[in-house]
């Protein structure tokens, strides 16, 4: 059951992040959505976390890391895999 909770908070917080970045027009990307969720909340939930102190809690730090690790890896592919396709 936390594996399916991880799995669908990733792809939340990934959907949340193309939203930010404006992917609304070209709709939603789902497998970006929960590969950026996913490696955004471990590297930058995990890093903010252990920065701020937290551990491994689940905290606003560690939410927001992730979110922001999201946004990271979203801009990312965005930059670098999607123009390949082109």
């Amino acid at each position: 059951m936390l594996i399916l909770g991880l799995i669908v908070l990733g792809m939340l917080v990934g959907w949340l992040a193309q939203l930010v970045l404006g992917r609304r027009r070209e709709g939603i990307n789902w497998t970006l959505a929960l590969v950026a969720g996913l490696v955004g909340s471990f590297a930058g939930g995990l890093l903010v976390s252990l920065l701020a102190g937290d551990g491994l809690a689940l905290r606003p730090s560690g939410l927001i890391g992730s979110f922001v690790g999201a946004l990271l890896v979203t801009v990312i592919w965005q930059r670098v895999v999607e123009p390949r396709r082109g």
